[in-house]
């Protein structure tokens, strides 16, 4: 029986010098790394699903970051997906406040040293990979009819995950 292929981390920046350093950050992780330069080419990925933790640039021609968070929040099969926006466009309150106020899971300023880059994304990535394995657990648990090995942990079912505001 074929393994599933490890979730991906999507580095998305309109600018090749950006995701060249960022892939580059993130090599020591060993965790697969895919990239897109454009916002429109970033929801095509997580779409086709296998996507992880997104790294996403917040200031982009034609789709911006937001937009792709935004889209991302709305959709049942994307809005899980933590999100870590980066811009190079300096401390800015008003971008933060809008990053956050879309879900985001966390919002960096370039330059970011990449030990911290990789510390923020490995916690990411492996918070990311807990809740899939407990909704795929849960699902199991529902389908049996609560019956079988796939018993809910003690003290219950955790609480269902909230969605990100739209």
């Amino acid at each position: 029986m074929p393994t599933a292929a490890r979730p991906r981390i999507l580095v998305v920046d309109d600018r090749e010098d950006t995701l060249f350093a960022m892939e580059s950050a993130l090599a020591p992780l060993g965790y697969p790394v895919d990239r897109a330069n454009s916002g429109d080419e970033a929801l095509k990925t997580v779409l086709r699903g296998g996507v992880a933790v997104v790294l996403l640039d917040v200031l982009m021609p034609d789709v911006s970051g937001f937009e792709v968070a935004h889209y991302m929040a709305r959709l049942e099969q994307t809005h899980d997906i933590p999100i870590m926006m980066i811009t190079g466009a300096g401390q800015d309150p008003a971008l933060a406040f809008r990053a956050f106020e879309l879900g985001v899971a966390d919002y960096v300023v370039k330059p970011v040293e990449p030990w911290v880059l990789r510390t923020k994304v490995r916690y990411l990535y492996e918070t990311s990979l807990r809740l899939r394995a407990l909704r795929e657990r849960l699902r199991t648990y529902e389908s049996d009819g609560g019956e079988g090995d796939a018993a809910p942990p003690p003290g219950g079912l955790p609480d269902p995950v909230l969605p990100r505001p739209v």
